[in-house]
């Protein structure tokens, strides 16, 4: 077996924006009189979903115009907030520069819509290092369905067995593992750092045995602490 691509959800993964969208989307709904969406709600059912998914969920009842609209707004909203938050991280840039120097093929596969994605890619720096990405409007059916992830593997001319996904939320890890790639499980945003995803695929090679060891944002490995769980799934 030999691994030739990296494969990376966005949020979560490569940007900790998830509390962007859940703050960006209850204001959108607010400024249009609707009641929001609970903590616990998005933590449990709507994360990792596309933002017209979640509101034909929460909101059923009305029209597909008007939840356009909301959509709309949440869309200018988010941007906003990136516009002053998002930042480089340098443990990724390391990452995606040392990978793709090793020869990998890297791409991002995410549930967001292509402008967000585009935006954040050249905010992160992280867009030179990447093949392609494909958004939630590139599929016809976004995650948990596996469309997206095998769309990229095919555009790569590759077979799953030969490909990490980098994934979080249990809509994209479904996704991922029913694609038939290897999943790596991300924790926290800095669980994505070079040694990480080296020591994951020399695993997968045959290398050496994978040892798993959270890092802090320096990329330095954490000594005390639960040692977070990454997966490797066959189809």
């Amino acid at each position: 077996m030999s691994i030739k691509a990296v494969l990376f959800d966005m949020d979560g993964v490569l940007l900790d924006a998830k509390e962007w969208h859940y703050e960006a989307l209850n204001k959108a709904l607010e400024l249009k009189g609707f009641t929001p969406i609970s903590r616990q709600d998005h933590l449990t059912i709507y994360d990792g979903l596309p933002t017209a998914v979640k509101l034909r969920r929460h909101l059923p009842n009305i029209s597909e115009d008007k939840r356009k609209e909301i959509n709309t707004l949440k869309q200018k909203i988010v941007l906003e907030i990136a516009g002053r938050l998002c930042k480089e991280n340098p443990l990724h840039v390391e990452a995606l520069h040392a990978l793709k120097q090793k020869g990998y093929s890297l791409a991002v596969c995410s549930n967001s819509i292509r402008h967000f994605v585009d935006e954040m890619m050249i905010k992160t720096q992280l867009k030179p290092y990447l093949d392609f990405f494909l958004s939630n409007q590139d599929v016809a059916t976004p995650k948990p369905n596996p469309e997206i992830y095998l769309t990229a593997i095919k555009r790569l001319g590759l077979n799953p067995t030969e490909v990490v996904i980098c994934e979080d939320n249990p809509h994209g890890l479904a996704a991922a593992r029913a694609s038939g790639a290897h999943v790596f499980q991300v924790k926290t945003v800095n669980d994505v750092c070079y040694q990480n995803l080296k020591n994951f695929i020399e695993q997968l090679n045959g290398v050496k045995k994978y040892e798993n060891r959270p890092t802090d944002k320096y990329g330095k490995r954490v000594v005390r602490g639960k040692i977070h769980s990454h997966s490797t799934q066959h189809k």
